[in-house]
């Protein structure tokens, strides 16, 4: 139900307008995008890049690693870093569909705003998790609101959008989660380290993984490496690549119609058995019958649960 105040009752107004059926839909506005669905849907794996996303009507659930999040109409899920995650919606419905405005975060510019205005360092940022859900400050929402407002005026969005956008990352970073902002930016910390190592998977992710060759690419220990990267993301590097890999193959294994043997072996199996393994234990059913379930679901088998 949308909540009883107007901000969300406009900011939902303009999804609803600019969305009209489920799905997700990018916008004039590059960084920003809207997502709508009018009833829970089953449990979905991706990446979530940096951002935030304010949930408008609805809730939504979400896994990292064995850590479960639950939020709904009011807050906001703030990531800093790219994370493999599990998530589903779990209240919509046709009548009040779940709605949510998510905004990538642009390094970008976060940097160049860390680097004209003065932000608190209200704390630490080291050791802290990559991701929060809080709830949304009435700046925020604010915010938020005129940032959609450009929509209906197309003509604007190119000189206004990125103003408002700064004020956003400004209110973001002088906010409760501005040292998860911070650690991204700030290069000499552990989490930056973290981050940096985290790029490295992502981009190498097919490849053999060994921690002393990692930890020694970001200067830091073995020790320091596995306990600021699981103190950051809430897995260990090798969890982290095994998710990554197995998000691939079944994109692969869905959309790129690639045999699984195929699949498995380009994100990095050499082993058949163990991928079937390491998949089943990560969706519930080996490759081929988990295919079979989407495709028989979609009816296309290219649109991932």
């Amino acid at each position: 139900m949308t909540l009883p105040f107007s901000p969300y009752q406009e900011i939902a107004a303009i999804i609803d307008r600019f969305t009209g059926a489920d799905g997700n839909f990018s916008t004039a506005i590059s960084n920003l995008s809207f997502y709508r669905h009018s009833a829970p849907t089953m449990p979905h794996h991706s990446a979530y890049r940096p951002g935030f996303a304010i949930v408008v009507q609805g809730a939504k659930s979400l896994t990292v690693g064995q850590e479960i999040y639950r939020y709904g109409a009011g807050q906001y899920l703030l990531t800093s870093l790219d994370l493999p995650v599990e998530s589903h919606v779990t209240e919509a419905t046709p009548e009040s569909p779940y709605l949510c405005l998510t905004y990538t975060i642009d390094s970008a510019r976060l940097s160049d705003m860390i680097a004209r205005v003065s932000i608190p360092r209200q704390a630490t940022a080291e050791g802290i998790r990559g991701w929060a859900v809080n709830i949304a400050s009435p700046e925020i929402l604010d915010a938020s609101v005129r940032l959609l407002r450009l929509l209906d005026r197309p003509d604007d969005i190119e000189a206004v959008a990125p103003l408002i956008e700064q004020e956003i990352l400004y209110r973001l970073l002088s906010g409760p989660d501005g040292p998860r902002l911070l650690q991204i930016a700030m290069s000499e910390s552990q989490s930056n380290k973290v981050v940096r190592a985290i790029s490295w998977i992502r981009d190498n992710f097919a490849e053999t993984l060994r921690i002393e060759d990692l930890a020694g690419r970001v200067n830091m220990s073995v020790s320091s490496l596995h306990h600021n990267f699981k103190a950051v993301t809430a897995m260990t590097p090798l969890q982290y690549q095994k998710q990554l890999r197995l998000h691939e193959a079944r994109r692969l294994i869905l959309v790129d119609r690639l045999d699984v043997g195929m699949a498995g072996h380009k994100v990095g199996y050499d082993s058949p058995s163990q991928f079937s393994r390491e998949y089943s234990r990560l969706y519930g059913s080996p490759p081929l019958r988990d295919a079979e379930r989407i495709r028989g679901a979609t009816g296309d088998g290219k649109s991932l649960p």
